[in-house]
């Protein structure tokens, strides 16, 4: 009797702390399995690491070719601009060696070019270069533009009168002196070697005490030159 009194008391002991024991079992054994599982995902994860670093390393160490390269739009507009500015250079070359170049009228020289000589003007009385051609016609005849170019100007001066002047390419401009008011053309315009521009008209108050003519004048470079000397060297060829 005593001793199945005693075997109950520790049956309750054992058993109360049983549930304790079981349970840190337990918990010991889920920590190993977790240790064993960690350990084996970071081995799978360090071999695939050791597997991949060199393809990777490859596919960076490996250069990309025949990408196509991205030109800079600014520098497309300039170099689109540049060869349309070299087109029109090209073309108002072209203009004066493709035609004839023509007296803007048909008259006897009256006054020559000086070519830097100081000659009396009857006029104003004073000595002065002459830098033109003064061509006798009369008043309101036709005045003809030399060779295609574009007109830059057309204004009123208080010397020269009515004045168009043309930028005819290859350096050469023509300056147009003493026309009418009726003149045909505006800035900008392009003409062609003897479309009429303009007619005579005696508007030069620098040159009043002449008989009627066309004051023409021509530059190439900047420096004035011969216009008949010009005009006969061309029609020469």
């Amino acid at each position: 009797m005593s001793n199945f009194i005693t075997e109950s008391k520790l049956g309750r002991r054992l058993g109360a702390k049983g549930v304790y024991i079981t349970m840190g079992a337990c918990l010991i054994a889920l920590a190993g399995a977790g240790a064993a599982a960690y350990n084996k995902a970071m081995d799978e994860l360090n071999n695939t690491i050791v597997m991949d670093v060199p393809r990777v390393v490859e596919q960076v160490d490996k250069k990309a070719e025949n990408v196509p390269k991205v030109q800079d739009s600014s520098a497309a507009k300039r170099d689109t601009a540049s060869s349309a500015k070299d087109a029109d250079s090209s073309m108002m070359s072209d203009d004066i060696k493709t035609q004839p170049n023509v007296m803007p009228v048909n008259g006897d020289i009256i006054k020559p070019f000086s070519a830097g000589e100081l000659v009396k003007d009857e006029t104003l009385g004073v000595w002065r270069t002459h830098d033109g051609v003064d061509i006798k016609a009369d008043a309101g005849t036709p005045v003809k533009a030399m060779n295609k170019g574009t007109v830059t100007e057309v204004k009123e001066d208080a010397l020269w009168g009515n004045c168009i002047i043309i930028d005819h390419g290859s350096g050469v401009t023509g300056y147009y002196y003493s026309l009418s008011k009726a003149m045909n053309v505006t800035e900008g315009e392009r003409v062609n070697a003897g479309q009429v521009i303009g007619a005579v008209g005696d508007t030069a108050e620098c040159e009043a005490a002449m008989l009627s003519h066309l004051h023409f004048a021509l530059k190439k470079n900047g420096s004035w030159i011969d216009p008949i000397e010009y005009i006969g060297i061309k029609n020469s060829k």
